[in-house]
C-alpha cells in the first residue's frame, strides 16, 4: 500500500490576518467589552493569513441553509480540482479507483459530496462511496487510515480521499463564547485530495508506503472537542484541555504503537503532524519528545492557511512529499486527533 499523491486546494479569497481583525473590529466592536482580547487571541494563533469559502463582505451569512448551500458549491468547486489534480499526479485511471472516501465536518448533503463528483467528473459508476462525518480534525488521517484498509483488501485498486473544510462558513457571529473567539483566528477554508493504491495496483504513481495505522479513542473525552448542533447551525465546542489530552495520551499511544511494529520513537525521521493551533503544535512536540525543526512542515502550514480541521495534515503531507521528500528508507509517522476524543497514527515507510 502506498500514497501516490497528496494535493491541495484553496478557494480563491485570501486575506490577511489583520484584514479579518479589522472585520471583526466593524462587526462586533461596540458588543465586544475589549477589543484587545480578539486582537490578542487572533496574535496568539500565530496565522499570517486564511483562505474564505467567500469574498468577506459576503458575511455574516443570513442562515444555515444559506451557509449549507455556498458550503456545497464551494466543496464541489475546490473539490473537483483537488480530485482531478490527485489522479493525474498519481497516475490513476478512473476505472482504478475503487473506492471513494469523503470526510468533513463542516456541511453536510445528500447525495454526499464524493457521489456528486462521481457523476460530474464521470468517474466510475461502480465506485464504493464511503461519506464520512463527525470525525473533525482527525478526519484527515482516519480517512488515509480506512482508505488503507480498503485495498488491503482489494489489492489491485486504488482509493480516493477528499476533504474538505470551509470553516469559515460555520462562524457564529452572534457567539462571544472564548471558544468561538478563538476559532475565528484560527481556523480556515481548504480541500485536499489523497490516492492510496494497493499493492498491485502497478501502474500508480510511488509514493511512501503504509506499514500499519492504529486508531485509539479516549472515554469520557466527547466534550473536549466537537459541536454543539442548534438552529442556527455548528456551534464549536473547543476546550481548554485539548493540549492536556495531547499530552497526557500522545507520547504512549506512539510507542505503544512502534513497538508493536518492531520500532522505536528513535527510528522516526519524519513527523506529518496536524496543524491544531500554537498549543496543540507545543504539545505534540513536548508528548513526543521531539527535537526542534522536527514539526517546521506543520508550523509553515499554519501559519499560511490556518487550522483547516481533516485538511490540514493533507496539506503537511502534500508539503513533505513536493518539496521536503525524506530518503529512501525512511521511517514517518502521520498523526492527527480530534473530536472523540482520539487519535490516528499512520507508519510511513518512504
Amino acid at each position: 500500500m502506498r500514497i501516490s499523491s497528496a494535493v491541495s486546494a484553496l478557494p480563491p479569497h485570501y486575506y490577511p490576518q489583520h484584514v479579518l481583525i479589522e472585520a471583526f473590529r466593524k462587526y462586533w466592536g461596540p458588543r465586544l467589552e475589549r477589543f484587545t482580547v480578539l486582537e490578542k487571541l487572533h496574535a496568539a494563533a500565530q496565522v499570517d493569513g486564511r483562505y474564505l469559502a467567500l469574498p468577506l463582505d459576503a458575511y455574516p451569512l443570513k442562515s444555515w441553509g444559506e451557509a449549507n448551500n455556498h458550503w456545497i458549491d464551494t466543496t464541489m468547486a475546490i473539490g473537483e480540482q483537488a480530485v482531478c489534480h490527485a489522479m493525474t499526479a498519481a497516475n490513476v485511471k478512473p476505472e482504478d479507483i475503487g473506492a471513494f472516501f469523503f470526510v468533513s465536518v463542516t456541511g453536510v448533503c445528500s447525495p454526499s459530496i464524493e457521489g456528486r463528483l462521481i457523476n460530474k467528473m464521470k468517474l466510475n459508476p461502480n465506485t464504493k462511496r464511503i461519506p464520512i462525518f463527525g470525525l473533525g480534525c482527525v478526519a484527515g488521517a482516519a480517512g488515509i487510515a480506512r482508505a488503507a484498509d480498503y485495498v488491503k483488501a482489494y489489492p489491485k485498486q486504488a482509493a480516493l480521499l477528499l476533504s474538505v473544510e470551509l470553516c469559515s462558513l460555520t462562524v457564529q457571529p452572534d457567539d462571544l463564547s472564548a471558544a468561538n473567539l478563538i476559532s475565528t483566528g484560527l481556523f480556515g477554508d481548504g480541500g485536499a485530495a489523497v490516492v492510496i493504491a494497493g499493492s498491485e495496483c502497478g501502474d500508480a504513481a510511488p509514493g511512501p508506503e503504509i506499514l500499519a495505522t492504529r486508531s485509539t479513542f479516549y472515554p469520557d473525552t466527547q466534550d473536549v472537542m466537537g459541536w454543539d448542533i442548534t438552529e442556527k447551525g455548528f456551534r464549536i465546542i473547543l476546550s481548554r484541555e485539548v493540549p492536556n489530552v495531547v499530552m497526557e495520551n500522545l507520547g504512549r499511544d506512539a510507542d505503544g504503537f512502534l513497538a508493536d511494529n518492531g520500532l522505536q520513537r528513535s527510528d522516526i525521521q519524519n513527523w506529518v503532524i496536524h496543524t491544531g493551533g500554537p498549543k496543540v503544535l507545543d504539545a505534540t512536540e513536548a508528548a513526543l519528545g521531539l527535537k526542534k525543526g522536527a514539526l517546521d512542515l506543520s508550523w509553515k502550514c499554519l501559519r499560511k492557511t490556518g487550522n483547516l480541521s481533516s485538511a490540514s495534515v493533507l496539506f503537511v503531507l502534500e508539503e513533505t512529499m513536493k518539496n521536503h521528500r525524506p530518503k529512501p528508507g525512511t521511517y514517518g509517522i502521520l498523526a492527527a486527533m480530534g473530536p472523540g476524543f482520539c487519535s490516528e497514527l499512520v507508519l510511513l515507510r518512504w
